[in-house]
């Protein structure tokens, strides 16, 4: 993080405004450059076919699993009707799960892809920063990264699925809360490439989020509500790794760009 100093940036409405903004950016460039976008489906697709196996698997046994989790209704009059809507939470929390891992899994799949076409946005902006990694120390490290990842999403989401039987809250806070702390941990997956080619640790690259949140939230939430949508993580896929490397090269870590090398000044 040597060199780097806090970039200043809107907060608020504005900042997460922002961050939209680098959203449709990261879309418009893959719209321009058909070639990489057909390029970064390939592991997006395969992660696709997993995860629609696991989904299918689950819809079709959340009773059953429904019921293993809660022996203590064996006894209830209503035992069916609330194993069902244990069911249906289940396979809520589930899809959520799967909205928020597929992302971490599609970008281990396709390391080798992200990194590219990451580089080839930074590229295009202006120039690359840092310096390649090795392949096997750079996949390791983004399993690695992703299972500590997946370890803070669950730390958010047990609690969240407990209030979800809340009535009224778990119909309406709960919902909003989830979606805020699911595209915050959606951008932290979808920066990690541009965050460490500038040399960035986890510990950092979190930092570095939080205290720019209006624009993380701006750019996570809509590509998480985005997500949930049926193929659309496929087809979005590029676009928000390549949206990804902008929003972290103009609006987060612009200063970590060595010097020598031109810097995109267009306004986010």
């Amino acid at each position: 993080m040597s060199g780097m100093g806090r970039p200043a940036g809107r907060r608020g409405i504005g900042g997460f405004a922002e961050g939209i903004g680098f959203c449709l950016r990261g879309l418009g460039w893959v719209a321009r450059h058909p070639r990489w976008w057909s390029f970064g489906l390939i592991p997006a697709l395969i992660a696709l076919v997993l995860y629609a196996l696991a989904l299918v698997w689950l819809g079709t046994h959340a009773t059953d699993v429904a019921a293993w989790a809660t022996p203590f209704a064996d006894d209830w009059g209503w035992r069916d009707t609330f194993r069902t809507l244990v069911g249906v939470m289940i396979f809520v929390v589930g899809l959520a799960l799967a909205v928020l891992t597929f992302t971490a899994v599609t970008l281990v799949i396709g390391d080798p892809f992200y990194e590219k076409l990451s580089e080839k946005v930074e590229e295009d902006c202006g120039g690359l920063p840092g310096g390649d990694q090795p392949f096997w120390s750079s996949l390791f490290r983004s399993i690695r990264d992703s299972l500590v990842t997946l370890w803070y999403v669950l730390l958010f989401t047990v609690p969240l699925f407990v209030l979800g039987f809340v009535p009224v809250v778990g119909q309406t806070v709960v919902p909003v809360v989830g979606a805020f702390v699911s595209g915050f941990f959606l951008t932290v997956e979808l920066t990690a490439l541009a965050m460490e080619r500038r040399g960035l640790r986890r510990k950092e690259r979190f930092a570095l989020l939080r205290s720019n949140m209006s624009a993380t939230l701006g750019f996570g939430v809509p590509l998480f509500l985005a997500f949930m949508v049926p193929l659309v993580s496929v087809v979005a896929m590029p676009g928000a790794v390549a949206g990804a490397a902008m929003l972290v090269r103009m609006r987060l870590a612009p200063a970590a760009v060595p010097e020598g090398q031109a810097k995109d000044t267009r306004p986010a």
